[in-house]
């Protein structure tokens, strides 16, 4: 994907970036994804007006199709969206707009207009499609000191769905079944790194490791557990003065 960063629109004009984009009768899609957990919050049209009014503002603007006019979001419920950046994909025909948004997407009140599950797909494509487990292996940061801060956002996030359920989430249906649900969950995950390990491919390697951090996590959500205990337990263990 190509990103309309500041280094680009230097470089590009306005006029010069919508020209990349192929409209469908002076409409294009725009995906808005929040930039901390991963999660699609909704989707909806933007023009020529609201992309100019989204790059001059820095919150999300768009098109609405049944009332005919732009509409700023969250410009009466105060759920703005703020960009953190925007892409158009390798065709030029959709738009991925990344947010901090500020409340609820959806104008029912759930985070992501996206709560509407289909049931019926095996239970494995449902935990891989989990925003939770994605979220950990997207938000890495290599930084000396804050490489681990994505533990704590996740661990944040996983907070925020047990205490509001919302409906469609992975996390929700992992905290409605229940601790042997989690448990169970937790053994696949790491019955699936050991086999990962063993057949030395680390791609799927770092995707197992991620889900089974994810699953822990909840198990400790679950269990009342702050991740802050486990470090310190580690930090005590490591500071222990060594017997060899």
């Amino acid at each position: 994907m190509t990103k309309v960063s500041d280094e680009i629109k230097e470089q590009l004009s306005l006029e010069q970036v919508v020209e990349h984009i192929r409209w469908s009768e002076g409409l294009v899609p725009a995906i808005v994804q929040d930039v901390d957990t991963r999660e699609v919050l909704m989707m909806a049209y933007m023009n020529r007006e609201s992309l100019k009014l989204s790059l001059e503002s820095g919150e999300t603007w768009f098109w609405s199709r049944s009332r005919q006019e732009l509409w700023h979001k969250g410009a009466t419920s105060g759920n703005v969206q703020t960009i953190t950046s925007l892409k158009y994909d390798c065709d030029g025909d959709t738009l991925l707009v990344e947010v901090k948004p500020n409340g609820p997407a959806c104008h029912t009140g759930a985070i992501t207009c996206f709560h509407n599950e289909i049931i019926g797909l095996p239970e494995k494509s449902a935990d891989k499609a989990s925003d939770e487990a994605g979220a950990a292996s997207a938000s890495a940061n290599s930084g000396s000191e804050s490489r681990f801060e994505v533990l704590a956002e996740l661990e944040s996030v996983i907070a925020e769905r047990e205490r509001e359920r919302p409906e469609g989430a992975y996390t929700t249906y992992l905290f409605d079944k229940g601790v042997d649900k989690i448990l169970k969950k937790i053994g696949e995950e790491a019955s699936e790194t050991i086999i990962a390990a063993k057949n030395k491919d680390n791609d799927e390697l770092r995707l197992e490791v991620s889900d089974l951090m994810y699953h822990l996590l909840v198990l400790l959500q679950e269990r009342k557990l702050p991740l802050d205990d486990i470090m310190s337990e580690l930090s005590r263990r490591h500071e222990r003065p060594r017997r060899d």
